[in-house]
């Protein structure tokens, strides 16, 4: 087929109207199956490409999210922005991102304000909730989701279950034996952190195990923070057999220090981080590892806030707060599978 392929080309192939191209190209609900499945078949085979811009104008929408995130250059931010693109990209959204100078800034109303006047149909605040950063959400008059913080009656979230990851990781260690359990969290001032912490702490008290300020000390996520808070920790409780770290970098720290000190991992230290990064396999010996599908945050969010921007006029719409929490899931490896 020569020259500019069009919605009538794609209407001809797959035997519908040019009508029917156009709901499934939109993701409308009131197309059949086997219908949708035709007509992207026909899409794919001719290798169609929806034009966004006449799209936007016919519809009279953007079909653009406002995206606002920080630290980029760190694992976390960068796979949640992923699976963000991913998903937008798949149903048809273009984004317009604006980056935070630093985490721990609440001046988000600028940016806001920027994004509304670029016409943005949804927001997406994909910064986690660190100290009060969170304190001055301003009021916005279209949907909004907000990744990673503790659940408000006023606004819609998506989360991964800290808490939850915090007590698979502990209850995993005591039922290998381990009974002297350290922590070593991430700045508490962190949401995440406190959620982990909590995590550790309940399980530790559940099954009468002892519990003391010297089994705790803190990081900033990076490698070099676990190595020296591993160093506080074998002063203030040496007679630990297990650590709990509140993520894979700071973990990785801290076992080049316990191998520094004449500590066997697992036979004398049990180990488990958090985040189920790809390098923790890799790690001496592989790294046992709570794994948060972060992608996953973001193409949630996505669909989410699409779903509430919906198919009928912006102003009509009503936006009902949801606080959604994923599952963590524990990765077993040769760090914690001593049998005492």
């Amino acid at each position: 087929m020569k020259g500019k392929i069009t919605i009538r080309d794609v209407a001809i192939m797959a035997q519908v109207s040019n009508q029917t191209v156009s709901r499934v190209i939109n993701n409308r609900p009131d197309v059949a199956e086997e219908t949708r499945q035709r007509v992207r078949r026909a899409i794919e085979e001719l290798n169609y490409q929806p034009n966004a811009i006449a799209r936007s104008l016919i519809q009279q929408r953007s079909l653009t999210l406002g995206v606002i995130t920080a630290g980029l250059q760190f694992l976390g931010p960068s796979q949640t922005l992923n699976g963000i693109a991913k998903q937008a990209e798949e149903i048809g959204y273009s984004l317009l991102l604006k980056e935070l100078p630093h985490f721990r800034s609440n001046n988000i109303e600028p940016l806001i304000n920027t994004l509304l006047a670029r016409q943005v149909e949804g927001i997406i605040w994909a910064v986690p909730e660190i100290g009060d950063n969170r304190e001055l959400l301003p009021e916005v008059s279209i949907p909004s989701i907000y990744l990673t913080m503790q659940e408000r009656p006023d606004v819609s979230t998506v989360a991964v279950d800290n808490y939850l990851g915090g007590r698979i990781a502990t209850q995993h260690l005591i039922d290998q034996g381990y009974r002297r359990i350290a922590h070593l969290t991430g700045p508490l001032d962190w949401w995440e952190s406190r959620q982990r912490k909590a995590g550790w702490l309940d399980t530790l008290r559940d099954a009468g195990l002892p519990v003391s300020e010297q089994q705790s000390a803190s990081g900033n996520w990076s490698v070099g923070s676990g190595a020296q808070a591993m160093e506080q920790l074998v002063e203030s409780f040496p007679d630990m057999d297990a650590v709990f770290v509140g993520n894979d970098q700071m973990a990785l720290g801290a076992m080049h220090v316990a191998h520094q000190k004449g500590y066997r991992i697992p036979e004398d230290l049990g180990v488990v981080g958090f985040d189920g990064i790809p390098e923790a396999e890799y790690f001496v010996p592989p790294l046992t590892t709570i794994s948060q599908d972060l992608r996953e945050l973001g193409s949630t969010a996505v669909r989410q806030l699409t779903q509430a921007i919906g198919f009928g006029h912006l102003e009509h719409l009503v936006f009902e707060p949801r606080y959604i929490s994923l599952r963590p899931e524990l990765c077993i490896r040769e760090s914690s599978t001593s049998s005492k």
